[in-house]
């Protein structure tokens, strides 16, 4: 049975208490006070005493250094599962980053953690670099692309680095994978004849919003939930502010003159007294990816425009995706493209694009707002039918 005891020179109790091999043993505890220093000698022996029968499950060694900890320091120690811990990070990144962000985060922890089956479970300290990799391997033979599974990977690390900063791991499972090698893919673009045969075979809403990405450069989720309140028709001016940053602590406002071919077509659009209405209201809302996502819709009118049906290829396994040189991304390539074959300078295309500081899109004054409509009138006119 554990006991402890004092010696005269020394402030500290000592414990004598069986060890796992069955030996006596003395251990000083470092405390001053005996009923802790008890409490100290008793969980070190009830530890030993189920290590010498093989009973020493980790959830019992959890509880033992959980009680330790008690002892020495007054506080409860913190323990997670893997599990626990990767729910509560994607609960704090809710609110910091924008949806569609946080619904990639929820995809990769949900099959992560299905990867990881009873592992699940295990305290966070007891994931290792193995169980990284064979998640990464797992998506690469489902028929992801390297570099979208090196996306995955820094998103676990990530998550474990948060882990790491509050002192739950003291290394990152994630950081002992070397990034996958990946090809640069080349950024295709659309040009003014491809923008035509799009319009030629696109709804209204898909026409329109085909227009604005080619004129303004912006993403398909922003073009998408445009809203009237974003459109200054008088000014020839549109601003909004990019999904990608508006969960940022500054959030980059962009201001876009409005080229003179879509100013043309927005003014055939029926008006609305509502200014938060939308210029797309088939499109808004919508998921951009996904078997039924915007994306893959987009890609359906390129193949009725006959722009991809050569350039598509369908990736292996049951997870890849659908990959097309072309895509409603290359928009905003063909814009920035256009403005740099046009000699415009790189910070002028930053300002259109989203891609400046906060402190660059704070305030347009009238010389640069000239300079933005002069960058957009080097994009190509686009002949729009009448419908």
């Amino acid at each position: 049975m554990a006991s402890v005891w004092k010696r005269d020179n020394s402030p500290y109790w000592v414990a004598c208490y069986t060890g796992a091999n069955g030996a006596r043993l003395k251990k000083s505890t470092k405390q001053t006070n005996r009923t802790k220093a008890l409490r100290l000698a008793m969980a070190w022996e009830d530890a030993a005493r189920k290590a010498r029968h093989g009973l020493l499950t980790e959830n019992q060694a959890r509880k033992v250094i959980s009680e330790i900890v008690e002892v020495t320091s007054g506080e409860e120690l913190e323990v997670f599962s893997v599990e626990d811990w990767f729910t509560l990070w994607l609960g704090d990144k809710k609110d910091v980053r924008a949806p569609r962000t946080h619904e990639r985060y929820n995809a990769i922890v949900n099959a992560f953690l299905d990867s990881l089956h009873e592992r699940k479970k295990v305290s966070i300290g007891y994931l290792n670099a193995k169980d990284i990799k064979k998640f990464r391997d797992l998506q690469l033979a489902a028929g992801k692309s390297p570099r979208t599974c090196n996306l995955e990977v820094k998103t676990l690390r990530a998550a474990l680095n948060a882990a790491r900063r509050q002192g739950l791991v003291t290394t990152n499972a994630a950081e002992a994978l070397e990034m996958l090698p990946t090809e640069k893919s080349k950024k295709a673009v659309f040009t003014a004849e491809d923008i035509e045969k799009i319009l030629e075979v696109a709804s209204a809403d898909w026409s329109g919003a085909t227009l604005v990405g080619f004129f303004t450069g912006a993403r398909l989720g922003d073009v998408a939930n445009l809203t009237w309140e974003s459109v200054d028709l008088s000014a020839k001016l549109i601003n909004f502010v990019p999904e990608k940053t508006s969960h940022s602590e500054h959030p980059t406002k962009v201001v876009i003159p409005i080229a003179k071919t879509l100013l043309d077509y927005l003014m055939t659009l029926p008006s609305s007294d509502d200014p938060n209405a939308y210029l797309f209201p088939s499109l808004a809302g919508r998921n951009t990816g996904g078997h039924n996502g915007l994306s893959r819709q987009f890609l359906h009118i390129l193949e009725s425009a006959k722009l991809v049906s050569a350039a598509r290829v369908k990736k292996k396994g049951e997870k890849g995706r659908i990959q097309s040189a072309l895509s409603f991304h290359s928009l905003r390539h063909s814009c920035t493209s256009a403005m740099a074959n046009g000699g415009i300078p790189v910070e002028v295309r930053q300002l259109i694009t989203g891609h400046a500081s906060a402190e660059m899109n704070a305030i347009y004054t009238h010389h640069e707002l000239d300079r933005l409509r002069k960058a957009i009138d080097v994009v190509p006119v686009v002949r729009v039918p009448s419908r």
